[in-house]
């Protein structure tokens, strides 16, 4: 796909999500402030589908304004009475991100069971209590594919297109293929320090209506090659090498050791680091995870009970 369409298209996909939102100030923030970048570009210049657009904001007033406009209007569907408690957290200077108690997710489908709290047990037992609390890990599954499902096609329904359909710490997933992401904000430059793989540094700014192609980026595009420049998230980095390769990618060994070494300066025992590095990773899948941990220890990562949720969820 040529530059000039690719700059139409995502022109054409942003003002559409945008001409739904009904507070005139928080469309307007917003309207001066997109930046669009990540593996939408990167899928329109190879002429594959594009699976989502992912949606970052130059400043941290448009994030938050956006962040407060969606929390308010998000109505996920009430199961056996559970309620869900939803808030934003701007308390920190460069970070906004989304509180949902207990669970760390909010669905539009809602959440099937209140979550219970580990006993300190020994490990041995693992098995049987994660067994305990843990019916059915096929209902993740099922509630991640109605999302995945909502957040990915058209709306074709009664229901409103780009409405809120799945809620995280990092980020606001809208139907009709629209993420917002709330982890960062900024330039593109600061927004791409937190990037792993040169192809997905391209990108679109909505204030001057520029698409900007990173010499560098279309070079790995044409070769299909995976060159990681380090991240911010290099677990995240190594689990999304399975998508790449699925799709006929390479990656030389030189740049699987590069995020293998970051990996290693990491504590992934400290459940909060854990918690940040397994942002935008299947997300409906590890948050569920991470609570589970939370429960049974709010500030160290039992490994045997790790290995037990893991196993029973994927």
């Amino acid at each position: 796909m040529k530059s000039k369409t690719i700059k139409a298209v995502i022109r054409a996909k942003v003002d559409a999500w945008l001409s739904t939102i009904d507070d005139e100030s928080v469309r307007q923030l917003a309207a001066q402030n997109v930046i669009v970048t990540g593996g939408a570009i990167a899928s329109m210049l190879l002429k594959e589908a594009v699976n989502d657009f992912d949606v970052y904001f130059q400043t941290r007033e448009a994030t938050l304004a956006v962040a407060k406009y969606y929390v308010q209007r998000f109505q996920p569907s009430a199961r056996a009475g559970i309620p869900c408690n939803i808030y934003v957290d701007d308390a920190s200077p460069d970070r906004i991100r989304i509180v949902v108690k207990s669970a760390g997710i909010a669905s539009e489908y809602g959440t099937s069971k209140p979550y219970e709290y580990f006993e300190s047990r020994p490990e041995g037992e693992s098995s049987q209590y994660v067994a305990e609390i843990m019916d059915n890990a096929g209902d993740v599954q099922e509630a991640y594919e109605e999302t995945k499902q909502a957040a990915t096609g058209d709306t074709a329904d009664a229901r409103p297109p780009y409405r809120p359909v799945f809620l995280s710490t990092n980020a606001i997933t809208l139907s009709d293929r629209v993420q917002i992401v709330l982890r960062f904000f900024g330039e593109p430059d600061a927004i791409h320090e937190n990037y792993d793989f040169i192809h997905c540094t391209n990108y679109w700014t909505s204030w001057d209506n520029a698409l900007v192609l990173r010499p560098a980026a279309l070079e790995a595009l044409l070769a299909r090659e995976l060159i990681y420049v380090g991240s911010r998230y290099p677990v995240c980095s190594v689990i999304r090498l399975r998508k790449f390769i699925k799709r006929g990618w390479t990656i030389n060994a030189g740049q699987i050791l590069k995020a293998v070494m970051q990996i290693s300066a990491l504590d992934l025992t400290n459940i909060e680091v854990l918690q940040d590095q397994l942002t935008g990773v299947d997300c409906a899948y590890f948050c569920e995870v991470i609570a589970k941990l939370k429960e049974s220890d709010p500030t160290k990562v039992n490994t045997a009970y790790l290995i037990e949720i893991i196993d029973r969820m994927f």
